[in-house]
């Protein structure tokens, strides 16, 4: 016998699990199902993000960090350490805590907000009168019916043709986040997030490594500026990248792995490495979902086709997150995930594409909002730049990490922000205030305007917008 809902959730990544809470919070009876398990077998929600995803690659970006710090900077603030080493075990130990206690707080939230959990496998079984009938391929392989259904089963690492993942010596971001030593030699196929946060971490901590893109210039969705000085910082690091490579075979029948492409000039090269981290982007996860006992349209990318407000050609069946198009971005199926629950109670949800902030956790960090200078330039749009870099900020010199600046891009006309961009240090946290201020359509000058605390980072950000009318304070 089937159970009912008012809202089932597939799904409970940050887009499900979020949209489970905020419509139970409207006074819905909701279900949720996630299928992800822990160690032990048991449940562990949060999906890719906090998995094998943002949380986990954090956790050892500041692991490894430390490390850094340790071993080539505290001498500068008069440390000294003796027979410095870094246990990789305890660091993935670590991780792997972060992460139990991120799945442990989700289930937390989803009991007190009243969500029944299921965990195992949902799928569409077929509509019913009144909505449709779910599957849940778990221990007690339940059936749930609801009105109203949403979509949040996220996505999965792009294979390379012919290298497939064996999370051994072949690795998508869940085995990069596993590696239980470092490898001498550590090749990247892809130089997008995963590749430099997870290509950051081992170089860190002594592997040599290579990146590998197919593109012929860094960061393409960045700023040109930014990309350029954060190419020039990974490359002091000792990061090292080949460019509009073509990739032809990968060979890891050996020991490790063998990389055979053309360099941009067409030359033919081989790359041989311990293992090999590939991050060449992410596929809808749809995998025995079985839309089509439902009728539920995919696209040719095999993404879920929904309107503005994630709508799919279904009466009363919703999709966010990674499975749908735009950014696949956390934050962006958290906001999809609240907006689709407000929608379902006749509210109206708000997700501003514009306004959705990219971040890349590196060392610089990188971090955007809006329209780049370059894309400001394709559309014809008339616009004024300002910048001020870290090198002259004092927090920055207290800190010892100078890298990087601020950048604003404002309306000509009219001084609305039309998108900021950072790298340097905290950009992750700095870019914050980028977004509040283009959510309600501040100018430059009201940025430059608004009192900040000295000694901070967050002066930088005040000089970059004085800069888009040529003043300073130049703290």
């Amino acid at each position: 016998m089937s159970k009912q809902f008012d809202v089932v959730v597939i799904g409970g990544g940050p887009g499900g699990y979020i949209a489970a809470i905020r419509a139970a919070q409207l006074g819905f009876q909701v279900a949720c199902i996630d299928e992800w398990k822990n160690e032990k077998g048991g449940p562990a929600p949060g999906g890719t993000c906090t998995n094998v995803g943002c949380i986990p690659s954090k956790a050892l970006l500041q692991s490894s960090e430390h490390y850094e710090h340790a071993a080539h900077h505290f001498g500068d603030h008069g440390i000294s350490l003796d027979n410095l080493k870094m246990d990789v075990a305890k660091m993935v130990g670590r991780k792997n805590t972060v992460v139990k206690q991120n799945n442990d707080g989700i289930l937390f939230l989803l009991k007190k907000n009243k969500v029944s959990f299921f965990h195992g496998r949902g799928s569409f079984a077929k509509a019913v009168e009144g909505g449709y009938e779910i599957n849940v391929a778990g221990a007690a392989n339940d059936v749930l019916t609801a009105k109203n259904v949403i979509v949040a089963t996220g996505s999965n690492a792009r294979a390379l043709p012919g290298a497939a993942f064996d999370e051994d010596k072949i690795l998508s971001n869940d085995g990069a986040l596993r590696i239980g030593a470092v490898p001498a030699k550590l090749g990247v196929i892809g130089s997008g997030v995963i590749g430099l946060e997870m290509g950051s971490v081992w170089r860190r901590l002594g592997a040599e490594v290579t990146i590998l893109e197919a593109m012929p210039g860094f960061l393409g969705a960045a700023d040109e500026g930014v990309a350029k000085e954060a190419l020039k910082a990974f490359k002091k690091q000792g990061l090292k990248f080949e460019f509009g490579v073509k990739i032809s075979k990968v060979d890891a029948s050996g020991d490790g792995v063998v990389v055979s492409f053309a360099d941009a000039k067409g030359a033919e090269q081989t790359l041989v490495v311990d293992k090999l981290i590939v991050s060449i982007g992410r596929v809808a996860n749809t995998i025995g979902l079985n839309p089509e006992a439902v009728g539920l349209q995919l696209d040719e990318r095999g993404l879920i086709v929904v309107d503005g407000d994630c709508k799919t050609n279904l009466p009363g069946v919703w999709a966010v997150g990674d499975v749908v198009r735009g950014p696949m971005l956390a934050h962006k199926a958290e906001e999809e995930g609240v907006a689709v629950a407000e929608r379902i109670a006749g509210q109206h949800g708000h997700v501003n594409f514009a306004t959705i902030p990219w971040v890349i956790y590196t060392s610089p960090e990188i971090a955007w909002v809006g329209r780049t200078e370059q894309q400001l330039k394709a559309d014809g749009v008339a616009y004024k730049a300002g910048q001020f870099p870290f090198l002259a900020n004092g927090r920055a010199r207290a800190l010892g990490d100078t890298t990087g600046f601020v950048k604003f891009l404002a309306d000509a006309t009219t001084d609305e922000i039309l998108g900021v961009h950072i790298v340097g240090p905290m950009a992750s946290e700095l870019i914050s205030e980028a977004v509040v201020a283009m959510e309600f359509k501040a100018s430059a000058e009201d940025i430059a305007r608004i009192c900040h605390a000295h000694p901070s980072l967050s002066e930088a950000t005040k000089e970059a917008a004085l800069a888009v009318d040529k003043r300073t304070l130049n703290f």
